[in-house]
């Protein structure tokens, strides 16, 4: 049976849960993500990130959830770099699973859910994304949910010891 998939806005709460998480799939996260010191795979470390990312929900500028499976906290998706502004009305969504959590459909639908938050709850116009070129289960989570690529940054993020290239995505969510 399938579980299902919400979100929500993370809580400080969340942070024993996404360290645990975060410690467990450390090697499986290493080519997708920028290496991080060791004190991001401890809950107090996690409980400080968290400090900062509601510090900037509270600033407009980014809305920090988790991805829930059956109530438990499996991963996050995040809406950064908000520009609200009338004439930009944009932001751009990141997301992750838990590797016990994964290949269940539940990125896919955090990212619909979160793309219905950037519409209805901020007012965006425009979603962004990008994926390293490799991560082709996250492109498919994209494409699934309506965004197409339309570019490529050239050596643009520095991971696992050597700079890689990013697809870009957008995907307009309307008015």
């Amino acid at each position: 049976m399938t579980s299902s998939t919400g979100i929500r806005l993370i809580e400080p709460t969340d942070a024993a849960p996404i360290a645990a998480h975060r410690v467990r799939d450390a090697k499986a996260f290493r080519p997708w993500e920028p290496a991080q010191p060791a004190d991001y795979f401890t809950p107090q470390g996690q409980a400080e990130r968290i400090e900062g990312l509601l510090a900037g929900y509270r600033a407009g500028t980014v809305w920090p959830g988790v991805v829930l499976a059956d109530g438990q906290v499996i991963g996050q998706v995040t809406v950064g770099g908000i520009l609200p502004q009338p004439h930009l009305r944009r932001g751009s969504v990141g997301y992750w699973t838990a590797t016990v959590a994964q290949n269940q459909g539940h990125a896919g639908n955090a990212v619909a859910l979160v793309l219905r938050v950037m519409r209805e709850e901020l007012g965006l116009h425009r979603a962004e994304a990008s994926t390293n070129l490799e991560n082709l289960p996250s492109q498919r989570v994209l494409r699934r949910n309506g965004f197409t690529p339309y570019g490529v940054a050239h050596s643009a993020i520095f991971l696992d010891g050597n700079w890689r290239d990013g697809l870009l995505w957008e995907r307009i969510l309307g008015d």
